[in-house]
């Protein structure tokens, strides 16, 4: 989990391929928790809140 200290000196551009590797990585743990299930099923909630903060603090350095 990425601390809000290091979220504010990420760049744009760093915050937008965060986000985009772990809506990936997201993805596979929502396959592998419907087809498999999974040993923690919380990390898909976990990722979810990750994802959020990330862009929020993207579309805060917008302003």
């Amino acid at each position: 989990m990425v601390k809000s200290s290091e979220i504010s000196k990420l760049s744009d551009k760093e915050l937008t391929e965060k986000v985009a590797t772990l809506k990936t990585e997201l993805f596979h743990k929502k396959f592998n928790k419907f087809t498999t299930g999974t040993e923690k099923p919380h990390t898909v909630k976990l990722l979810k809140k990750e994802i959020a903060r990330l862009l929020t603090a993207k579309n805060a350095k917008k302003k």
